[in-house]
């Protein structure tokens, strides 16, 4: 876990991580969704300035689970906006656009989340699921010019359009959400 000198957003960051370590041995024990290889992890949360008119800095990273791998756009305080969830919001990490779907968690309040990976069997273990959430991030924070050319290494190919594949480009610097 990694979250650039904040220690509200370390909280939060931590706060998420026993959430979904919490719904892992409760709500989701014994679903065939689960790949046992792969753990709850928090991976790159960094702080993000505020976007347009919204006014408080949020924190953006990789949320690992047994069951999905989501970019989550994550408040740095505890919003209770429950009957959002299921809204989709366009934003930007970096200068790739993704559509964010809003989520809510009683106890822990509301965020969003933009899938990458679900389920998560393309993951022969842990770390290959960390180090492909760190790559995503990586890519997504280089400037434009080194994104461009970036590549994964060894990434799943469904998920091929966050690195630029031409067919999922929307416009020059976007790309369309949902693709993929």
């Amino acid at each position: 876990m990694h979250s650039t000198d904040s220690p509200v957003l370390s909280l939060r960051v931590k706060a998420l991580a026993a959430l979904y370590q919490h719904i892992a041995s409760t709500r989701m024990q014994g679903i065939p969704l689960l790949n046992p290889a792969v753990q709850v992890e928090a991976v790159g949360f960094e702080l993000v300035k505020p976007e347009g008119n919204e006014p408080e800095t949020t924190g953006i990273g990789v949320l690992i689970t047994p069951w999905f791998m989501n970019l989550v756009w994550l408040p740095l305080r505890r919003l209770d906006l429950a009957k959002q969830v299921g809204s989709k919001v366009p934003r930007y990490v970096g200068r790739e656009c993704f559509e964010f779907i809003a989520a809510h968690e009683d106890g822990f309040g509301s965020y969003e989340a933009c899938s990458l990976f679900s389920p998560v069997f393309e993951f022969e273990n842990h770390q290959a699921a960390v180090a492909t959430a760190q790559a995503v991030l990586d890519t997504l924070r280089q400037p434009a010019s080194a994104a461009a050319q970036a590549v994964l290494p060894q990434a799943p190919a469904r998920r091929a359009f966050l690195f630029g594949r031409s067919s999922a480009v929307a416009a020059p610097g976007r790309l369309e959400a949902g693709r993929g």
